[in-house]
């Protein structure tokens, strides 16, 4: 494995754009640095997608999409084509987990068994929706037989994240795929790796055009995608400033999005939750994938009653766990992305304690590598629910511990925040299961559950969370058009206009 990386290092990659079934050739442009945030080298030079590349790549999916074949096949059809990409990244699997573990610095053992698997099951999950999902038809105004039928939106926007770029990049694409639109592709241009080798693997699936990519920083090339007038609409995953700025240039356009944005889940441990499983959800909603998911519940309010046990006993798993090179086996947590991300970890720590949180674990730079942007898994007991550590996304492997007396208080204060994607519930309580579920503000409660999404349902946020939902109904609401169709069954009654007596 770590040949494979040394291979990388010595001969690194070079990132360009897939347009029209064909990879670029390298041409003069930006050069941006793929950096493997465990050895800080360079594994690809990534030539960043211009304006007039973004067009060529919108161009081609247009064309593929007005005048192809891809939006006429049978469902049939399009099921095939996606089953086949599912085939190609299990055939694959081994190859695209090392490169997303080198990529984003999370551990192989989550990269090959959860991640990459992931992004497979999305193109089979949609394939089989296809077949299955219908219209409507109604009959009850008298005469008329009342259609709804949904077509393709058209040209789709899919930009991806870094902190699971393939799995969630896949999502996109099958969704988009499924009924029947063509699409570009942006991943981050932090994490390349994967969603590139996956075109280079699905050569020959997909009519030309049908998906092409484009590669580049959000201000250049993401903003010149978003802002062109033939794209019908965007789906985006990342940060709530990126997303609140492609809302602002779609609506130039009257354009469709969708956004999954930020999150600062509450994880809620009653006193009569099974300790043991609430606490293993614990530690993994908040240190998994090196911390840096969208759908962390790493504020954690636990119950009075069980305050001292469950803090000491997490407190101690933190210190724990087994930090190190991600490609290596046992290890739990990886680095950081980058160097900015280690020092925004390196940031909340200081303010958590400045505004009066006490340090449990963690806290600091990890010296014992000598290379990599490795930052401690850290804990804070915070006094309140009011400092940024418990108000902001920190987007690492950071939990930060609350008390709580009684139902009414920690609903209320896991509801005071400016996201609401994902709520966690521990309790052997069905009715204060049910009445918390529906109290918080969130798009999803999970009841003493980990983390876990369900394709069948819809997943996105309240608040500053986003808007629209991923899912099956979601993704087809994302991806389609509504469209109506009235016949009449019999001769219709009306008034004949302009028929006055001369």
């Amino acid at each position: 494995m770590s040949s494979f990386r040394d291979q990388l290092i010595h001969s690194p990659l070079t990132i360009t754009g897939y347009v029209g079934g064909t990879f670029l050739k390298p041409s003069p442009a930006d050069e941006i640095p793929v950096i493997d945030p465990t050895t800080e080298r360079r594994v690809a030079t990534l030539l960043e997608s211009s304006v007039d590349e973004v067009d060529r790549a919108v161009t081609a999916a247009r064309a593929a999409f007005d005048r192809g074949p891809w939006r006429r096949l049978t469902v049939a059809e399009r099921q095939t084509a996606l089953m086949a990409i599912h085939d190609v990244i299990l055939a694959h699997a081994d190859e695209l987990a090392m490169l997303e573990t080198i990529n984003t610095g999370i551990p192989l053992s989550q990269t090959r068994n959860v991640h990459i698997p992931r992004a497979a099951y999305n193109f089979r999950f949609f394939a089989e929706y296809i077949n299955q999902a219908g219209g409507e038809v109604f009959t009850q105004e008298p005469g008329l037989l009342s259609m709804v039928t949904y077509e393709p939106i058209g040209v789709c926007a899919l930009i991806g994240p870094w902190n699971m770029p393939l799995g969630l990049t896949a999502m996109k694409i099958a969704g988009a795929l499924a009924f029947g639109n063509t699409c570009v592709v942006k991943p981050s241009e932090l994490t390349p790796l994967t969603v590139t080798r996956l075109m280079e693997r699905i050569e020959g699936v997909l009519p030309q055009g049908v998906i092409n990519l484009v590669n580049g920083r959000g201000q250049v090339t993401g903003h010149a995608l978003v802002s062109h007038p033939g794209i019908d609409m965007v789906s985006f995953t990342g940060g709530t400033v990126t997303g609140a700025a492609i809302l602002t240039a779609l609506a130039k356009g009257i354009k469709g999005s969708a956004m999954e944005l930020g999150g600062k889940s509450a994880n809620i441990v009653f006193a009569d939750a099974d300790f043991d499983r609430a606490l293993d959800a614990a530690m993994m909603s908040s240190f998994m994938n090196n911390g840096q998911m969208c759908l962390a519940g790493s504020r954690i309010f636990v119950d009075r009653r069980i305050a001292d046990r469950f803090i000491d006993t997490f407190s101690r798993r933190v210190a724990a766990l087994r930090i190190g090179d991600p490609l290596a086996d046992g290890t739990e947590v990886g680095p950081m992305i980058n160097h900015a991300q280690r020092e925004r970890m390196t940031r909340y720590a200081e303010s958590g304690l400045s505004e009066g949180a006490s340090l449990l674990a963690g806290g600091h730079r990890y010296s014992n590598i000598n290379t990599g942007y490795f930052f401690e898994p850290t804990a804070m007991l915070a006094p309140s629910n009011d400092i940024a550590i418990c108000r902001e996304e920190i987007f690492g492997p950071f939990a930060a511990l609350q008390i709580f007396d009684d139902e009414e208080e920690v609903i209320a204060k896991a509801n005071e925040s400016d996201f609401g994607l994902v709520g966690y519930v521990w309790t052997q309580d069905l009715d204060r299961s049910m009445r918390a579920a529906a109290a918080l503000r969130t798009g999803t409660v999970l009841v003493n559950t980990p983390i876990v999404r369900d394709l069948r349902t819809g997943f996105g946020g309240y608040k500053q969370s986003g808007l629209g939902r991923e899912g099956a109904k979601g993704s087809q609401a994302m991806f389609t058009e509504m469209k109506t169709t009235i016949v009449a069954r019999e001769p219709r009654r009306m008034p004949r206009m302009g028929l006055a007596a001369s």
